[in-house]
Formats: C-alpha cells, sequence, structure tokens
C-alpha cells in the first residue's frame, strides 16, 4: 500500500533525511513519533502527496506522482486548511455528499453541539482566514473532512493538538473506529495515542527507528 525506497528530502539546502525506507501493508497501521522539528511531519507530507521527494521511490496505493497520491488519501494536518468558503463546503471540498453523511461525520468529530449554537449552521461561512474559529473547531472541521472523503488511506499528523483531553479521546476513538481495515500513519509526540498499532516507529536525526510491533 505504502513504500518508501531510499527517500531522501531537502528544504532550503537542509537535508531533513537521507535514504528513508518504510513499507506498511494495505490496513496496517503505523505511528511515527519524535520531537518536534525531527521531520516526521515532512515525511507525513511526502506520502500525502503534498512534497515531492529529492530522490528515492516513493508508491502509494500504485501512484507515484504526488497529484495522484493526494486523490487516494485522506489528510489530517495539525495546522489545518481552511477555505474561505462555508463549514458544509469546508467538509465536502467540491464532493457530493448525502445531508446524512455530513451531519454523521460531524458527530464523530464533535462538531454538532457547536454547529447548533451557530445561526447559519453547516452554511456558516468561514472568512478569509477563518477569524473567530479556535484552534479546536478548525482541527475538528479538518478531521470531519478527512472522514467524509472515505479515502483507503489515513494520514493524521497531531490530529488532536489544538483539543482538550475531554474531545482528544472522543475523536481517537472515533478514528478507531472509523478506520478499521483502513491504513494508518499517525505522526504525533503522544505515544499514548497509539494503543492498538501495528507498528511504532521512533524518528531521530532523519532516521526511522522501530520500537514496537
Amino acid at each position: 500500500m505504502i513504500e518508501l525506497k531510499n527517500v531522501s528530502f531537502e528544504y532550503e539546502n537542509r537535508k531533513v533525511f537521507e535514504k528513508l525506507d518504510l513499507s506498511v501493508a494495505k490496513g496496517k497501521k503505523v505511528g511515527i513519533v519524535g520531537e518536534s522539528g525531527c521531520g516526521k511531519s515532512t515525511l507525513l507530507r511526502l506520502i500525502a502527496g503534498l512534497y515531492k521527494q529529492s530522490s528515492g521511490s516513493l508508491i502509494v496505493d500504485g501512484e507515484s506522482e504526488p497529484e495522484q497520491i493526494s486523490r487516494k488519501v485522506s489528510v489530517v494536518m495539525q495546522t489545518p486548511m481552511l477555505l474561505p468558503l462555508s463549514i458544509y463546503e469546508n467538509i465536502t471540498m467540491g464532493h457530493q455528499y448525502t445531508k446524512e453523511k455530513v451531519e454523521e461525520v460531524c458527530r464523530m468529530a464533535n462538531l454538532t453541539e457547536w454547529l447548533n449554537t451557530l445561526p447559519d449552521g453547516l452554511d456558516t461561512y468561514l472568512g478569509d482566514r477563518a477569524d473567530g474559529l479556535s484552534g479546536g473547531q478548525a482541527q475538528r472541521i479538518s478531521i470531519a473532512r478527512a472522514l467524509c472523503k472515505e479515502a483507503d488511506i489515513l494520514l493524521l499528523d497531531e490530529p488532536t493538538s489544538a483539543l482538550d483531553k475531554e474531545n482528544a479521546e472522543s475523536i481517537l476513538e472515533a478514528l478507531e473506529r472509523s478506520t478499521e481495515g483502513k491504513t494508518v500513519i499517525h505522526v504525533t509526540h503522544r505515544p499514548e495515542h497509539l494503543k492498538g498499532y501495528d507498528r511504532i516507529y521512533r524518528m531521530e536525526n532523519g532516521v526511522l527507528i522501530e520500537t514496537m510491533h
């Protein structure tokens, strides 16, 4: 499902990692932990098709070009990208989903209670920079978007970093239920969020070290 061989990546003339290998079989859940700035989020962006490796081979579900890879995955980034559209449009991203489906993912992402306080609910328009939203609200919209896409591969970059403990635990449980049978790569600095994962790696100095399988 996901195969990296001898992958190197440079950013602004700085080597983030070099000759990195990673293989994730279909339906497996893999966690990557490490300190801030170690390259784990960059690695996730490569696998998401947001970056292109400097050298080496990267194949995600049979695709090697970033534009094609991005169609195969759902991504929740630590800093969500929201567009100056309605909340509904930020979740559906131009795809046609039933209203019931959108409401379901909103419940899973703990958005429903907040949406019920808004006069326009899901039709509430977000400004150019989503001003007025808390980090947690933006993150939950991003999680609902990823759940709506229903891709076979889910990539998570600190998906609950802006949430309180109660919301974080609830959403992690929802993600666990909704990703059964899917391929998951979860980047976090909290190993306790990776219970039940098939493999866990620690990234240190651009190197992946397996700590559990």
